[in-house]
């Protein structure tokens, strides 16, 4: 019987560190920069904004990564050719998503971030100038409408 309980309670401790381990490795890099950019959720839009007092949508990105010590080009044309190209179906927490939001200007002219994946639901943080900075998702039909590629710089 002592020996049962022996064993029972050492697997109970190496069960434990287990547990532990795998929570501690779910906090990522990608996991760190995504959190990095939700801080922002909520600040108004600012072209050229890289702090609280204001965003636009590559400054989401650009700081939300430079705090990782990952660093991108500040402009989202620019971010765009970083990266290796994926389709928006195998994007996942930490890609990059472009747009081309504006008609006069035929190359691409915004950003986001994805936050997560769920059942095929691509949700993204950015700026946008009317609501500052916010979540999206790719299912709405003016970001799918929009939408130019997305990237894995990851």
């Amino acid at each position: 019987m002592k020996k049962i309980l022996i064993l029972l309670i050492t697997s109970l401790i190496f069960g434990a560190c287990g547990a532990s381990k795998n929570a501690t490795k779910k906090n990522t890099k990608t996991d760190k920069i995504v959190s990095n950019a939700l801080k922002y959720k909520g600040v108004k839009y600012k072209y050229g904004g890289t702090t609280k007092r204001g965003m636009d949508c590559s400054g989401v990105v650009y700081v939300a990564f430079g705090k990782e010590n990952v660093q991108l080009p500040r402009i989202s044309k620019d971010m765009a050719k970083r990266g290796k190209k994926i389709s928006l179906r195998r994007a996942k927490k930490g890609d990059l998503l472009f747009f081309k939001i504006s008609r006069r200007k035929k190359r691409i002219n915004h950003v986001g971030l994805v936050t997560s994946v769920k059942n095929g639901q691509v949700m993204f943080i950015h700026a946008t100038s009317s609501r500052g900075v916010i979540v999206s998702s790719m299912s709405e039909k003016y970001w799918k409408n929009s939408f130019v590629k997305a990237t894995r710089v990851l």
